[in-house]
C-alpha cells in the first residue's frame, strides 16, 4: 500500500480550502530567513563540480534553504554533508527532457530515496502529453509518485511550461495531480523559457490547496520571487538563491 506523504501545511496558507497566495507571500517576504525557507538552492548545470556541489550545500545549510537540489550523480554527495542538518536533498529525474521510460523512472526514484533524497522533481513526459495520451502521462507520474511517497519522499512534476499550449499546461496539471504530484513546477530552466508569473497563476488555479506550486527557471531577483509568490507559488527553485536572500539583509 502506497504511503503518502503531505505537502507539510506549515508552509501554505489556507481560506476555507483555497490556497491564500497574498497571506503565503506576505509571510515569505518578511525576512531573508522566511524566503529562504521556500527555496530550493539549486545547482543541476551538467559540468558541475565536486566543489561547486559542496558549496552549494554548506550555502543551503547556512541559510537554510528548503533544499539543495542536484542531479543524480551528486546525490550521495550531498546527502553525506547535509544528514543531520535538517536540510533536504533534493534530486531531478526523468530529467531534462522528459523522455524517459516509466520502469527507469521508477528506478531513478528508488534508488535516490534509498540514497537519502527525500524530493524528487521529475519532468512530466512532455512528448506524449503533447501527443494527446494522457493515460501515458498519469501512468509515468503515479508510477514516481508511489516510489516517492513509499520511501518517504515527496514529488514535483516539471510541465516545463515553455514548451506546452495552455490547453496542454492545464491538463498537464491535471494529470500530475490525478497521478500523485505534490508540487506542480513551471520549467527546467533548459527550455526557451523560464517561470513566468501567468504559468504560476495558472497553475494555482488548477491546484487550488491540493498541492504546492514551484516556481523556477529565470529567477535571480528578490523581485522576481515576489511575483512568483503573490501569482501563487509556495516554492521557488533558484541558483542565485544567496543573492535573492542577500537582498534582504543576510550576510
Amino acid at each position: 500500500m502506497t504511503t503518502i506523504t503531505p505537502i507539510n501545511e506549515a508552509e501554505l496558507e489556507f481560506d476555507n480550502g483555497f490556497f491564500d497566495a497574498a497571506a503565503f507571500a506576505a509571510k515569505a517576504l518578511s525576512s531573508w530567513q522566511s524566503v529562504a525557507a521556500v527555496i530550493d538552492h539549486t545547482l543541476l548545470k551538467p559540468d558541475a563540480t565536486r566543489e561547486q556541489v559542496e558549496s552549494l550545500c554548506d550555502e543551503a545549510i547556512r541559510y537554510r534553504f528548503a533544499c539543495a537540489m542536484v542531479n543524480p550523480v551528486w546525490a550521495s554527495t550531498a546527502v553525506a554533508m547535509l544528514s543531520g542538518t535538517g536540510v533536504s536533498v533534493g534530486v531531478v529525474i526523468g530529467f531534462p527532457l522528459g523522455a524517459s521510460l516509466v520502469s527507469t523512472l521508477r528506478q531513478e526514484a528508488a534508488a535516490l530515496a534509498r540514497l537519502g533524497a527525500r524530493e524528487l522533481d521529475m519532468v512530466i513526459p512532455i512528448g506524449p502529453l503533447k501527443s494527446g495520451n494522457h493515460q501515458a502521462v498519469e501512468h509515468a507520474v503515479r508510477a514516481a509518485a508511489t516510489v516517492a511517497h513509499h520511501n518517504g519522499a515527496i514529488l514535483k512534476v516539471i510541465l516545463e511550461t515553455a514548451l506546452l499550449s495552455v490547453e496542454e499546461k492545464l491538463r498537464g496539471a491535471e494529470l500530475a495531480i490525478q497521478g500523485g504530484a505534490d508540487f506542480l513546477k513551471t520549467s527546467t530552466g533548459f527550455a526557451s523559457g523560464g517561470a513566468t508569473a501567468a504559468d504560476v497563476a495558472l497553475l494555482r488555479g488548477v491546484a487550488g490547496a491540493r498541492c504546492g506550486v514551484k516556481a523556477s527557471g529565470g529567477i535571480r531577483k528578490l523581485a522576481d520571487v515576489r511575483s512568483m509568490l503573490e501569482a501563487g507559488a509556495n516554492r521557488i527553485g533558484a541558483s542565485a538563491s544567496v543573492a535573492i536572500v542577500r537582498e534582504l539583509g543576510a550576510e
